[in-house]
């Protein structure tokens, strides 16, 4: 099986870092290609992380309310 890292994107020039406000989808849930699976806030607004592959999210790395940096893995899916 192959292991995706979903990265948390970089939505501006200047963010640096995002919050992950809510997981969409939980471990052992299946995802299609480019469907939301968090919230993010960042830079003052909410973003929405999404899969950059279909599978399903095996790992969930971080927990809401936690400060990530950006492009760092905040979940796995394999397929």
């Amino acid at each position: 099986m192959a292991r995706i890292k979903v990265l948390l994107p970089q939505w501006g020039m200047g963010m640096s870092e995002g919050t992950i406000v809510k997981w969409l989808k939980a471990v052992g849930d299946t995802v299609a290609e480019d469907e939301p699976i968090a919230e993010v806030e960042a830079e003052k607004t909410t973003e929405v992380v999404e899969s950059p592959s279909a599978g399903t999210l095996t790992e969930i790395l971080f927990e809401a309310g936690t400060v990530v940096e950006v492009r760092t893995p905040i979940a796995i899916i394999e397929r």
